[in-house]
């Protein structure tokens, strides 16, 4: 696919100032794929949107229940292909030809995604994924680069959080992030509630020496447009219901 980059092995997108677990791929879908899946998105029916006070989502196939448990259901192929095989083309070194990043995970696959939506002005507060699902997390980003910022989960001496994030990640649009291991499980991950973003260089930004294209934040200030995150995790509980998934299970888009 033209404008697609992607590298054999995992390792080769490795951040190289983060602990050993978290890579970025730039050029991850093309322009017409990331074109394609905002229609999809943006086609949604106004009550398969969540809103909440920073931004509004989709949930697929389902919203987990109350005991984090999944309702068993496919996700829209939409969602599927090319972003889940392309994930698991990434083989790890000195390993199995089928290993990948969800090899060890319950389903061998990302079962569920989170689509979240962010106007130039919204973030979202550091925070952990939980519990509830294995630990890989796979976000593709669409529309708008952004920065993720990455933040110790221990408090200082004042009982504090510090409010300066450790690391910075500059994700590009059609970008894949992936975090693992260390940094899914010690630290936290966040985004500023700003219209621009500052600061972006090579001292500043972690992954500066992967970017796609380095030339567009060259004046070291980059002013965010709509952005949409794709969010692909593995929910360790599954239930089968059958077919009683309500609208978001029923909506898939084709």
């Amino acid at each position: 696919m033209e404008g697609v980059k992607l590298p054999c092995f995992l390792e080769e997108a490795q951040i190289p100032s983060l602990p050993k677990s978290a890579y970025y791929i730039p050029n991850f879908l093309s322009l017409a794929e990331e074109e394609f899946i905002l229609k999809k998105i943006n086609a949604a029916p106004k009550p398969v949107w969540r809103h909440l006070s920073h931004r509004r989502l989709q949930t697929y196939p389902s919203s987990l229940t109350q005991q984090n448990t999944l309702l068993a259901a496919p996700l829209p192929v939409w969602l599927v292909d090319p972003v889940i095989p392309r994930f698991k083309s990434f083989k790890v070194y000195h390993a199995e030809l089928d290993n990948h990043i969800f090899s060890s995970s319950p389903h061998k696959s990302p079962n569920h995604v989170l689509i979240n939506e962010y106007t130039p002005d919204q973030g979202i507060l550091p925070h952990e994924d939980g519990g509830a699902y294995y630990p890989v997390v796979a976000t593709v980003s669409l529309g708008s680069s952004i920065v993720l910022d990455i933040y110790d989960k221990k408090l200082d001496v004042n009982g504090k959080r510090q409010d300066v994030p450790r690391w910075r990640i500059l994700q590009e649009p059609r970008s894949a992030l992936i975090m693992t291991e260390d940094i899914y499980k010690t630290y936290l991950h966040g985004i500023s509630e700003t219209n621009i973003d500052r600061n972006l260089n090579l001292e500043s930004i972690s992954n500066w020496a992967l970017l796609g294209c380095k030339e567009d934040y060259e004046l070291g200030v980059k002013e965010r447009k709509i952005r949409v995150s794709l969010t692909y995790r593995d929910v360790l509980k599954v239930k089968n219901i059958g077919k009683g998934l309500g609208l978001l299970g029923k909506w898939s888009g084709s």
